[in-house]
């Protein structure tokens, strides 16, 4: 038994392949974009503060600097400016981790719990209205074939 290659005679699984992957990040970037659109005009806030947010809302006795920067695989200086707003905001405080003069432990604050708690929740019903015309078997489809696509990069396959 054959495996073809193409699905079709005019078009190579490659370029299928190729394809998908610039849908996929087509939609991925259109729902990026309708969530911090409504992310500015309902909370006057941004996407890089939600995810901020939302990483120390999992770690109620905070995380060094470094750790938040590893948690959102961004470099610290693109942590400490949006850290800084978010102090002044009320949401966040910094305290220096004892023995360490060079380290800062950032945690949410009560207030930035509650603020993220309500971000959050609308987050998840914009993201349920922008994806509900997929029926749940796509859904679940797609989300299998998602993890296989993440299995195969982290075993280093490209194919």
């Amino acid at each position: 038994m054959t495996i073809s290659t193409q699905s079709s005679e005019t078009e190579p699984i490659a370029k299928m392949r190729l394809r998908l992957w610039l849908k996929l990040l087509k939609s991925t970037n259109h729902v990026e974009g309708q969530v911090r659109e409504k992310l500015r005009a309902t909370f006057d806030t941004t996407l890089p503060r939600f995810d901020v947010m939302s990483a120390l809302s999992r770690y109620e006795k905070g995380l060094k600097m470094s750790e938040l920067s590893s948690v959102l695989k961004v470099s610290n200086g693109n942590v400490t400016g949006i850290i800084d707003r978010l102090v002044e905001d009320g949401f966040v405080v910094r305290s220096p981790v004892p023995g360490d003069r060079r380290a800062w432990l950032v945690r949410l604050t009560k207030r930035g719990l509650e603020e993220f708690e309500k971000q959050a929740s609308a987050h998840e019903i914009w993201v349920d209205q922008l994806l509900s015309n997929l029926p749940t078997e796509t859904i679940e489809n797609m989300l299998g074939d998602l993890d296989t696509i993440t299995a195969n990069s982290s075993n280093g396959e490209t194919s």
